[in-house]
């Protein structure tokens, strides 16, 4: 049941990143995925795959949200969603425990910033009732960065999903194990 509804909100990830959904929300570059002049930064903090087109692994994106996010003042909250084994290497989920960060708002906003800084782009950004929700995309990696500390629910959360052909072909096995498994 857990895999379904992780398999579930990366769909709902993809779909969001991708452009649907998007009412509300201000389209930052496009289709500008490799003129960007911060492309070759090398912010990856030697995880992996240095070279400038090379694809990041799921690992070097773990490793750039961790370092980000725990920069910027959070602690992961390791009740977050787990990832399926199989899919590791396609999408990763870094729940921040909001609750601990001495502002969670301003934690979010550096978090980000480290990641612009170390490649990502910012495509898209929404905000309604105290929520913001910021759409990055690096390499074929789409990310998702949430934050909805500002009223009584505190949930500040990445996610981010390798939407290279491989990945989706990884990600669909995923969710089928998981529909047969509920």
């Amino acid at each position: 049941m857990r895999k379904a509804k992780w398999v579930a909100a990366a769909a709902g990830v993809v779909l969001l990143v991708a452009g649907c959904g998007s009412e509300g929300g201000t389209d930052k570059g496009g289709s500008s995925s490799g003129g960007s002049s911060s492309a070759g930064s090398s912010s990856t903090g030697g995880s992996g795959g240095s070279g400038g087109d090379e694809r990041p692994t799921g690992a070097d994106v773990t490793k750039e949200l961790t370092d980000a996010a725990t920069g910027a003042g959070f602690t992961q909250d390791s009740s977050g969603e787990q990832i399926p084994a199989e899919a590791k290497d396609c999408m990763v989920s870094w729940t921040a425990d909001a609750e601990k960060a001495a502002d969670p708002a301003k934690s979010y906003t550096d978090t980000v910033a480290t990641l612009t800084k170390g490649g990502w782009n910012e495509e898209r950004s929404s905000g309604q009732g105290g929520s913001v929700i910021k759409s990055l995309k690096k390499s074929s990696w789409q990310l998702q960065a949430s934050n909805h500390s500002a009223g009584p629910l505190k949930l500040v959360m990445f996610v981010a999903v390798d939407s290279s052909p491989e990945c989706a072909a990884v990600i669909a096995e995923a969710n089928a194990k998981a529909k047969t498994s509920s």
